[in-house]
């Protein structure tokens, strides 16, 4: 598997399964990640409740593409302000459901709310684990999905959510879009 892969990790197989190149993406440093994307990347929290509180609004989820193989569940998407619609994530996740309790396994296989709400509303121990920041020029996948147009170069993270006996709940990559919001809290 080449860097490319493992930084797009799990979105490349969407990719795959479409017959797609990968976009042009590369690793780059926390400390490299510009504002206002870096207050919105560089920490180890959700990026759902992240983006509702940059926001000012509730995140919904527009599932894309989904999954299952056993008990894995992944899933290509956009997070949307509610309401209006506007893009402000998309990506792909890779969910491990034998780690999550009977509700909140029923709630991720629904698809109708974004996992970092669901982690919230059923109060489940968890952490957030950064593995990799990226910067990656948009193709006509992102573009379509974050209402884009042109190449235009983003920002985004790979990140692992562990529950509290340090299983892995969820491998994600999440690409935020230019900002157009308010200036995100620090």
């Amino acid at each position: 598997m080449s860097d490319d892969l493992n930084l797009l990790y799990p979105l490349n197989e969407f990719y795959e399964q479409a017959g797609l190149p990968l976009p042009r993406v590369q690793k780059i440093e926390g400390a490299d990640v510009p504002e206002p994307y870096c207050g919105l990347l560089f920490h180890q929290r959700d990026m759902t409740p992240t983006l509702a509180a940059a926001w000012q609004a509730n995140i919904q989820l527009r599932l894309v593409r989904k999954e299952l193989r056993g008990d894995v569940y992944s899933r290509e998407i956009v997070l949307e302000v509610e309401g209006g619609g506007q893009p402000v994530v998309f990506g792909a996740i890779r969910i491990y459901l034998d780690h999550f309790p009977t509700q909140a396994r029923r709630l991720v296989l629904e698809g109708k709310r974004p996992l970092g709400t669901i982690l919230q509303t059923e109060a489940i121990v968890h952490s957030s684990r950064p593995e990799a920041y990226i910067q990656v020029v948009s193709d006509v996948v992102i573009n379509e999905a974050l209402r884009l147009d042109g190449e235009r170069v983003l920002y985004g993270r790979r990140n692992v959510i562990w529950n509290a006996s340090r299983h892995p709940l969820a491998q994600v990559v999440e690409i935020l879009p230019p900002w157009s919001g308010p200036l995100p809290p620090r």
